[in-house]
């Protein structure tokens, strides 16, 4: 992935906290399968340079601990419960990953429960608007050829000893976490205060953010399903566009702070003429500004299609200083889809020149999409490594994928900082080539 990428010397320690040491003989063993040993390792840097940039020739390179089954684990099967949080908004794959973690816990391991937690963190505090549920193979048998979330969600914190003292009261021996970055913020705040009150309580984290822009993770769950989702949309847009004199497919995508999807879905569908990320500045007037290379592109052709992600051009929204967050502490963007439109039709309509646009937004119904088979097959990996960590006795900890393998990522990396496309970089260089907006 083609991104601002940590510097060594930014990284945190890599090290993944654990419960204690692993005693009990997997019942993985009585199989034929692979073992992971705890000392196998993937390079956090591909590079040479990135790996000397500490200037020390002798220090190790960074690494991640490799995910994956171990012979021996922590928790005894028939006395542990389980329990699953989805947090924030929908995601394509969220079923996905509960049914895998259910079946891998009640099939694979044999524990002896497994709860759905309703509504998000909401649902683990003591005012919970619903009881959580007990899930089965029954109950999420075909969850995951459906869209949503069967758990529900929200957003919000809640407070972490009161949602560990119902934890405790289910005798929940491993939560898995299901959310981005902010969800992981509230995961790492639950194992600090599980660790504080030696709760043996452990904490494992599954990225979940279709912006795909959670670091420490190349790749996260939905991304495929929105991208390919996207690219449907912008087909329809562009066939609007040539179906009018001067038409003008305007297509806003996901991407509050991160232009994965619209840089993506532009490749994926290369008729895209204009392409707006939050990390490259929107410059609207001027000799090169949008508009004069937007009335250029109809003079030539006729048509237009247009691609920006929500969190682009914020720049140049009026705002107040005072700017409004959600609860979860995310700053609400003013929409600059409805922003462009505006402009556009305000600029070619001084220039006395006939115009149609077409605007479309689709991203609550990429949301609550079923997952594709790309996405489909990564929850499976996500979740069945997420249950291995958790039975293994690691906590404070997120499942990532990382230079072709799913590694061990302390959440600490999770939510240092947003991961961004790179407007230097090889792939926010080759949109600007696909596109030839320069």
């Amino acid at each position: 992935m083609d991104a601002y990428c940590l510097k060594p010397d930014e990284l945190p320690d890599l090290a993944i906290e654990t419960l204690g040491a692993p005693t009990i003989d997997s019942p993985l063993v009585k199989g034929k399968r692979h073992f992971v040993d705890d000392d196998e390792k993937i390079l956090v840097y591909s590079h040479s340079d990135n790996t000397r940039a500490s200037g020390d020739s002798h220090r190790q390179p960074p690494t991640f601990e490799r995910a994956g089954p171990r012979r021996k684990i922590f928790f005894e099967m028939k006395k542990l419960n389980c329990g699953i949080v989805t947090c924030g908004g929908l995601c394509p794959g969220l079923n996905d990953v509960i049914r895998t973690i259910t079946l891998s816990l009640l099939w694979s391991y044999g524990v002896r429960k497994v709860f759905g937690f309703r509504y998000g963190y909401a649902g683990l505090s003591s005012s919970a608007p619903q009881p959580p549920l007990t899930l089965t193979p029954e109950l999420v048998n075909d969850i995951h050829l459906k869209g949503g979330d069967i758990l529900s969600s929200s957003r919000g914190p809640q407070d972490a000893d009161d949602m560990i003292d119902n934890l405790q009261k289910l005798d929940i021996g491993i939560l898995f976490v299901i959310g981005g970055d902010g969800t992981l913020r509230g995961a790492r705040a639950l194992a600090e205060a599980a660790k504080k009150r030696q709760a043996g309580i452990s904490i494992i984290g599954v990225p979940k953010t279709i912006d795909n822009d959670i670091s420490g993770t190349e790749q996260s769950f939905g991304f495929s399903t929105a991208v390919e989702a996207a690219r449907l949309a912008l087909c329809g847009a562009h066939e609007e566009a040539r179906g009018a004199w001067n038409g003008i497919g305007l297509v806003k995508l996901m991407g509050r702070d991160s232009g994965f999807i619209a840089a993506y879905a532009t490749l994926a569908n290369s008729d895209v003429n204009f392409c707006f990320i939050p990390e490259a500045p929107l410059v609207l007037e001027g000799e090169n500004g949008f508009l004069q290379a937007l009335e250029k592109r109809l003079d030539e052709k006729h048509h237009a299609l247009i691609v920006v992600a929500e969190g682009a051009g914020q720049n140049l929204i009026e705002k107040n200083d005072d700017k409004k967050k959600d609860i979860s502490g995310n700053i609400l963007h003013e929409d600059i889809g409805l922003f462009l439109k505006k402009k556009i039709t305000e600029h070619f309509q001084k220039k006395n020149k006939p115009h149609s646009l077409k605007y479309i937004d689709p991203s609550y119904m990429i949301r609550s999409l079923p997952a594709d088979s790309n996405d489909s097959a990564f929850c499976v990996l996500l979740g069945q490594n997420a249950v291995h960590a958790g039975l293994s006795g690691r906590t404070n900890m997120v499942v990532g994928y990382w230079n072709q393998h799913f590694v061990h990522v302390p959440i600490a990396l999770t939510v240092l900082k947003r991961k961004k496309v790179d407007p230097e970089g090889h792939l926010w260089q080759t949109v600007l080539e696909t596109t030839g907006q320069g």
